[in-house]
C-alpha cells in the first residue's frame, strides 16, 4: 500500500485531536500512525514514525510547533502542517517552510486539499529520489549520467510549486498549475486562478524568475501566461495577437514577444 498516506497528530487539546482525527478518516488512503499531546512527544514520534505528514498544534506547553519543527531538522521527507486558531503565526509557519497552515475549526475539503499538496510533494521527492537512485547506478557501472540540456535543466529544481500570498493576514496557497494568467497593476500582482483573482506585492520580474519558463511565458510587459491555459490563438489587423484563455479573457501578445507564438503556429 505504497500509496497510502501515515498521518501524526499532534495537539494538546483532547477536542482538536478528536475533530482532525473524525476528518482525516474520511480521506481514502490516508492512516494516522500516532498522537501526541505536547511537543516532547511529538518529536520522539516523528523520529520513530517517519511519517508522510505531521499536523502540528502551534502553541502548546514545553515545546511548541515552531521549536519541535526545529527539532526535526533531519527528520527527512515528512512534511509539516500547522493546525492552530490563531492567523497571525502564518508568515512565521512558512518561513519554517511548513507545507500548509490550517485554521480551527478545519473544513473538510480545506483538509482535502492539504493532502492533495502532501501527495504532490511525495510524489515528487520520490522521483528526484529515483533520479539519484540511477545515477548512483549508473556511476558504479562505470558511465557517467548525462549533462542535462537546457531544455530540460531545472525542469524539477529552482522553480516553485505554489505561491503564498498574503492579504490582510491571510496565507492564500496557490498551485501553480491552476494559474491561469498574471498581470501588473502598478506595484501589484494580479495572480488569475480559476475565475477567481488573487493580488500579491511582487515585482513581474522577481514572480517571472520563480515559474518554469516552459509553462509560463511572458507575453507583454505587464502579462504571463500559462501556456496550457490557452484555448485559441488569434491573430488581428495591426498584427499584433491575443491569446484566448480557457478560464475566460483575452491576453494581447505585444510584438516584443511575439516569440511566444512558436508554441502555436
Amino acid at each position: 500500500m505504497t500509496n497510502v498516506l501515515r498521518c501524526v497528530l499532534v495537539d494538546d487539546e483532547p477536542l482538536a485531536l478528536r475533530g482532525l482525527r473524525i476528518r482525516l478518516e474520511q480521506i481514502a488512503d490516508v492512516e494516522i500512525v500516532g498522537e501526541a499531546r505536547n511537543g516532547r512527544e511529538a518529536v520522539r514520534l516523528i523520529r520513530t514514525e517517519r511519517p508522510d505528514v505531521a499536523f502540528l498544534d502551534i502553541q502548546m506547553p514545553g515545546l511548541d510547533g515552531f521549536d519541535v519543527v526545529d527539532s526535526l531538522s533531519n527528520a527527512g521527507h515528512t512534511n509539516m502542517v500547522f493546525v492552530t486558531a490563531f492567523d497571525q503565526f502564518a508568515v512565521k509557519a512558512f518561513e519554517a517552510r511548513a507545507l500548509d497552515y490550517l485554521l480551527k475549526p478545519v473544513s473538510q475539503d480545506r483538509l482535502n486539499e492539504t493532502i492533495r499538496l502532501v501527495r504532490e510533494r511525495k510524489a515528487r521527492d520520490k522521483a528526484i529520489e529515483r533520479s539519484g537512485q540511477l545515477e548512483d547506478a549508473l556511476r558504479a557501472m562505470g558511465h557517467a549520467p548525462q549533462t542535462k540540456s537546457p531544455d530540460t535543466a531545472g525542469a524539477h529544481e529552482g522553480y516553485v510549486n505554489r505561491i503564498n500570498i498574503k492579504d490582510r493576514g491571510r496565507i492564500t496557497v496557490v498551485d501553480v498549475n491552476t494559474i491561469d494568467w498574471i498581470d501588473a497593476a502598478g506595484d501589484y500582482m494580479c495572480v488569475h486562478v480559476n475565475g477567481e483573482t488573487h493580488v500579491m506585492r511582487e515585482t513581474m520580474k522577481a514572480l517571472e524568475k520563480q515559474l518554469d519558463p516552459k509553462v509560463f511565458k511572458r507575453v507583454h510587459r505587464s502579462a504571463i501566461v500559462n501556456l496550457d491555459k490557452v484555448e485559441a490563438l488569434e491573430p488581428h489587423s495591426n498584427g499584433e495577437y491575443y491569446l484566448k484563455m480557457r478560464g475566460g479573457g483575452d491576453i494581447k501578445v505585444s510584438r516584443s514577444y511575439r516569440s511566444v507564438m512558436n508554441r502555436f503556429l
